[in-house]
């Protein structure tokens, strides 16, 4: 039993203003959604590195990254590949484990939790970042700083995700477009003011309008369904709908037929049991799996390789042309991440095989350092982003599309873990191989 206007069907020819009207809001509400859950995610990655140098030289730093198990580069700088002490790929992992273990576990139970709890959550989390980080006066309190940010990123996320299956299947366009423009706007905004002389603690108190702007997306742009569990549990919900498709079920039926009928309601309109769950979960496995392949060696490449990837004849600095293969990465993230309207692609894993072939091309080009120059390494990355981006949005379109009315809330939570897990085990990957070339 379906309840009418429930979600995520596509929407034919609106049939007035209003409804087009509607229609824009709602999707420029997920873009700015999109573009401010991301946000503080993006700029941490960044900032919190800032801070850090300021508080510890480099090799104390490097130390306590020893002390916590994890492996460091040459030290010395005397590699022919010109490493950092630390692999950047150790500020990856604080930026994104949080993530990772909250939507490995959240979607089983985010359900108690109303969206409008979960987005001012979001909220305070984001601004306690932004203020931990640029008031930090220890080590400890900036690596907390960091953890608020993927914790708000990644609860923002999943809920964001699972909110759209209660509007038209076009904000997922502008929820993808968002988070890829989060990239290329938080990365040129930091860089832009703290490169105007503004000091890094300035810098994140003004980036505090980014959480604002959330606040005003979510409650005063988007024009939600009646259907919406605004305030309360989904839990709530189905004992009120099924309650009241009971007493209804009573006035048009036979008393005899009144107790199998509102067992069906029950089944359709009840919350997820743990084995419907499991069993979603095994049919998600074709979209998360190429999704975390995708993302594990996209990561690979930004965190274990393109810090490597250096021209000392060209003539950008390595840090201009490290900050120009992120640019470009992101540039192209943001491209691909906005081109539902234009293009969609079915075969996922196809994207996955591209991935993963410009990580081995990569990998090899560090290890023989056979590419003759950066520009090459720019068309790469930029087709890289490219890649992923279309991953992205995607995988999460046809789950939209393809996975049943009933369980589509909880499936465009559960799987975005597969980004996260692809980016935790590049992560991972990416110490050994910093830590081999770096030692060459």
């Amino acid at each position: 039993m379906e309840r009418s206007g429930s979600v995520n069907a596509d929407p034919g020819p609106p049939s007035d203003t209003n409804g087009r009207f509607t229609q824009w809001r709602n999707w420029a509400g997920f873009w700015l959604l999109g573009l401010c859950n991301n946000f503080a995610y993006v700029v941490m990655l960044s900032a919190a590195h800032d801070i850090l140098v300021k508080q510890e030289s480099r090799n104390t730093t490097a130390s306590n990254f020893e002390t916590l198990g994890l492996q460091v580069g040459n030290g010395s700088n005397s590699s022919r590949y010109d490493c950092n002490p630390v692999s950047t790929a150790a500020v990856l992992l604080a930026d994104i484990l949080p993530t990772l273990v909250l939507k490995l576990f959240a979607p089983f139970v985010i359900h108690k939790m109303p969206y409008g709890v979960r987005v001012l959550l979001c909220i305070v989390m984001a601004s306690s970042s932004f203020l931990l980080v640029s008031f930090s006066s220890s080590v400890l309190m900036s690596i907390i700083g960091v953890i608020f940010a993927s914790f708000s990123s990644g609860l923002g996320e999943l809920s964001f995700l699972s909110l759209s299956v209660f509007f038209t299947r076009d904000v997922l366009e502008g929820w993808g477009s968002g988070t890829g423009g989060a990239g290329v706007s938080g990365a040129l905004l930091y860089s832009g003011l703290t490169q105007a002389g503004l000091s890094a603690r300035v810098t994140l108190l003004i980036m505090l309008v980014v959480p604002f702007f959330m606040f005003i997306s979510y409650f005063f742009l988007l024009v939600p369904p009646s259907l919406l569990p605004q305030w309360r549990s989904r839990e709530t919900e189905y004992a009120v709908v099924g309650s009241e498709d009971r007493r209804q079920l009573m006035d048009e039926s036979e008393e005899e037929e009144e107790q199998e009928r509102s067992t069906i309601v029950e089944r359709t309109t009840g919350p997820l049991t743990i084995t419907e769950k499991l069993h979603v979960i095994k049919g998600l496995l074709r979209f998360i799996l190429p999704l975390g392949l995708v993302y594990l060696a996209e990561y690979f490449i930004n965190q274990g390789l393109m810090e490597l990837l250096y021209f000392p004849n060209f003539s950008l600095s390595h840090a201009e042309q490290y900050r120009w293969y992120q640019t470009l990465y992101q540039l192209g993230v943001l491209l691909s991440r906005s081109s539902l309207c234009c293009l969609k692609i079915r075969k996922i894993w196809v994207l996955s095989l591209l991935q993963v072939l410009n990580a081995v091309i990569l990998f090899v080009a560090v290890l023989y350092q056979f590419l003759p120059s950066a520009w090459l390494v720019f068309v790469i990355v930029l087709y890289e982003g490219l890649l992923g981006g279309a991953a992205y949005v995607n995988t999460f379109y046809f789950i939209s599309k393809e996975i049943k009315d009933r369980h589509r809330e909880f499936a465009m939570a559960a799987s975005s873990v597969g980004d996260s897990l692809g980016i935790a085990m590049a992560g991972a990957f990416s110490f050994p191989v910093h830590r081999y070339f770096c030692d060459l």
